[in-house]
């Protein structure tokens, strides 16, 4: 299993870490496990073979990578990726929006963009594509996107010059879909209010931790899946298009948010990923854990790339916290 989406706050490099962590208070093997902020979903694809899984995110990217990785179970037959690959290409509204005074991509990337989406969108909705298919080839769609993408890993600002691998050509290549027999569900909604309507084994958290809106940061993933920028207006120098603020990455906001999760949980064990960086501080942290079950810690130190639009990538060490509560 490979990280495809290069994606501030991945947990790929922690999944040993997470999942060594968990064993020691839980057997995994056939429990319900629950990935409430799913991002690209990497810790859900990695417990997909062991557990029943149920995952979640608000931002849309996220639903559509989970149905394409979580709840789709079946080996999709890519017969479509050569099709795909050489349609012959023209500009479109993505293109126009991005690519032309806004560097996100080169214009032949965007031309790509703009009709690989249009050609799944035209074979779903003539059935020649299934549900599966679809989410499948969009999820391609975007992985292949990113590869060639003039960002610093994050949408938030483009690159005012061409980087390298932006010049290659954008390729849709084949998924790495675990087969399981599994009945794993995929949502798109408020974490908070989910966690009222689910239960099961093992719930695992991965909540914002800084002031970083997913939204924001990756609005180029929403607007080519959704592929509705005929419909919406996009605003100032990065093109941004309106989305919701999460109150996981506002000081004011955060803690009061997490304990109201964290009261409504119907699951017997709990893992949280967060470290020293984040809003909450590790005593806040414990203060809530410990109104509503037993509460263990586990750290250990790893290397993060810190991203913005003035510098290439930086690494630093981070201690990241993995808390545990049991109710």
């Amino acid at each position: 299993m490979k990280q495809k989406l290069a994606y501030i706050g991945s947990k790929y490099s922690l999944l040993n870490f997470i999942d060594d962590t968990i064993r020691l208070y839980v057997d995994v093997e056939n429990k319900t496990f629950c990935d409430l902020f799913g991002g690209t979903n990497i810790v859900s694809r990695y417990f997909k073979n062991k557990c029943n899984i149920i995952s979640n995110d608000f931002e849309h990217y996220s639903y559509i990578i989970s149905k394409a990785y979580i709840s789709n179970s079946q080996i999709i037959d890519d017969k479509y990726l050569d099709y795909f690959n050489n349609l012959p290409t023209k500009e479109g509204i993505f293109t126009e929006t991005y690519c032309k005074g806004r560097n996100y991509f080169t214009e032949s990337n965007g031309s790509k963009i703009d009709t690989i989406r249009q050609e799944i969108e035209k074979l779903y909705l003539s059935k020649e594509l299934n549900e599966d298919e679809y989410y499948y080839y969009l999820t391609s769609l975007l992985e292949a996107s990113d590869k060639v993408a003039n960002t610093a890993s994050i949408y938030s600002a483009y690159l005012k010059k061409i980087k390298k691998t932006a010049l290659k050509e954008l390729t849709l290549v084949s998924l790495d879909i675990t087969e399981t027999g599994s009945n794993n569900i995929s949502y798109q909604k408020d974490a908070n209010e989910l966690i009222k309507e689910i239960k099961g084994d093992i719930l695992y958290l991965d909540p914002p931790y800084n002031h970083r809106q997913y939204g924001s940061n990756y609005h180029i993933y929403n607007t080519i899946l959704k592929y509705d920028l005929d419909e919406i207006e996009v605003k100032g120098v990065t093109g941004m298009r309106t989305w919701e603020k999460s109150d996981y990455c506002s000081k004011v906001k955060a803690l009061e948010t997490f304990e109201n999760l964290i009261k409504n949980i119907n699951f017997k064990y709990t893992f949280i990923s967060y470290n020293n960086e984040g809003i909450m501080n590790i005593d806040d942290v414990r203060n809530v854990l410990s109104k509503y079950g037993e509460c263990h810690l586990h750290t250990t130190e790893y290397k993060t790339y810190k991203a913005d639009s003035n510098r290439q990538n930086k690494s630093k060490n981070t201690q990241e916290y993995l808390w545990v509560l049991i109710k």
